[in-house]
């Protein structure tokens, strides 16, 4: 499965798994610490107090070196904490919704995960989760609140409690081969009408001035769509988290994206393909613009320079923005040592640097003094995320409540790729929204 939480086969899985309660994996309870030995002959000294033990379960967020540089990062913690041992267990992204909800289930689940940007208010809302309110001011009376990027702690925020902390932010952002801008006469687009006349420019024969990757649920095309929907104030709720499907904003953005593929220039295996044909294509130039996760340009190495991070384009009323998901640290609620779960939290969320300058993440951080780090300062298409881009990213939710449970089961369901790929095939703009909004009021009760 793939890494990066904006999967959309993840959350649809979460969402199976979770609301359906079909958890099927049984999982082993930690093994309580051996007794330790007496001394031998003479007196018997009293055996040292134990260390209390606690379990930390960390998703793959990267290639095999992450779970390395994870695993030192725990062995350091334990190395400097005498009576606080983690144990760690890297989970797979396959199957980990049965996983989560089978340990919370039998009551084995640990004191700390990780988890994708809305696994901890799912859980909250069931009672399992423990509020991170303590923990938020004691970060803020001592100044280390600030070190978190801007609104990625207030992302977290239901129900009026805190309910994990940040710790990596996925988002999607535009690319463009710039060879093939340059060989069309063409530059980097700054806004819709640009966008028009780039990608009709790039247009020729096998080339295509844009793609999607639409295949299965579409889901990945709905975030690929994002820029436009985001970056025209548009969102599928209104302020008090109430559907809002058909606003004026919203079918601009899709009637934009209708148009392209009207007008031709729409890579016409777009419904068809998953991520890794689009990127394909891209790399071998027939697409020319596309929207994906960070890192796309290093899977390109060859290409150098000719693979291009866009800068934030406006919309017709000026505004910017896309997706992106606050991914979670959180502590549950059947934990024996509340207290030390949070000790740990606090200790990993401040020296965690290590899993992208050894581990190579495949995340963004949301601590600005890792930002900071040179690992990403002199990384281009990376500063240039964390600088234009992250600042801009919306949850689903957005326009509503960026923390829901009920956004689980929105991306889960499938509707908003279906949505998509309506589009992708044609469909009215309108008449797009009109279907997806029947499906969302069945969701969204």
């Amino acid at each position: 499965m793939h890494t990066n939480l904006g999967s959309a086969v993840s959350r649809r899985q979460f969402l199976k798994f979770v609301s359906a309660g079909a958890a099927t994996a049984a999982l082993a309870a930690c093994a309580a610490p051996a007794a330790a030995p007496q001394a031998s002959g003479g007196a018997q000294s009293a055996p040292a107090a134990a260390a209390t033990e606690i379990a930390f379960w960390d998703m793959v967020w990267g290639p095999p070196e992450y779970i390395d540089a994870a695993k030192k990062l725990v062995d350091e913690f334990n190395k400097q904490s005498t009576k606080l041992k983690v144990t760690y267990q890297s989970t797979d992204w396959s199957g980990w919704p049965q996983v989560f909800t089978t340990a919370i289930g039998s009551g084995s689940a640990p004191e700390v995960s990780t988890g994708g940007g809305y696994q901890a208010v799912q859980f909250y809302s069931q009672g399992a989760i423990l509020p991170m309110d303590d923990m938020v001011t004691d970060l803020k009376n001592s100044g280390k609140l600030d070190d978190f990027l801007p609104g990625t702690v207030e992302r977290l925020a239901f129900d009026g409690h805190t309910v994990a902390l940040p710790w990596a932010i996925d988002i999607r952002i535009p690319y463009y081969r710039k060879d093939l801008f340059e060989k069309a006469g063409v530059k980097e687009p700054t806004n819709w009408e640009e966008l028009r006349a780039a990608t009709k420019a790039t247009t020729s024969g096998e080339q295509y001035g844009i793609g999607f990757a639409a295949a299965a649920t579409g889901g990945f095309a709905f975030q690929q769509m994002t820029p436009f929907l985001y970056g025209n104030g548009g969102g599928f709720f209104a302020a008090d988290g109430k559907l809002d499907v058909l606003n004026e904003r919203n079918v601009e953005a899709y009637s934009l994206i209708a148009d392209l593929v009207k007008a031709g220039v729409v890579h016409p295996g777009s419904v068809g393909f998953a991520g890794d044909d689009e990127r394909k294509a891209f790399g071998a130039g027939n697409i020319a613009f596309v929207v994906d996760t960070p890192g796309l340009e290093k899977r390109f190495a060859d290409l150098g320079e000719k693979v291009a991070l866009a800068s934030p384009m406006s919309g017709p009323h000026g505004d910017k923005g896309t997706v992106s998901w606050v991914n979670n640290i959180m502590a549950y609620k059947g934990s024996k040592h509340p207290d030390q779960a949070g000790e740990f939290m606090n200790w990993w969320s401040a020296n965690q640097a290590v899993l992208w300058t050894e581990g190579h993440c495949a995340q963004l951080p949301t601590r600005k003094s890792i930002a900071d780090n040179a690992y990403f300062q002199n990384d281009p298409y990376a500063k240039k995320i964390i600088a234009e881009w992250v600042q801009l990213g919306q949850s689903v939710g957005a326009k509503g409540p960026a923390m829901i449970p009920v956004l689980n089961d929105v991306e889960g369901d499938g509707v908003l790729g279906t949505l998509s790929q309506d589009i992708l095939q044609g469909m009215n703009a309108t008449a797009a929204l009109q279907k997806a909004e029947e499906r969302l009021k069945t969701i969204v009760k």
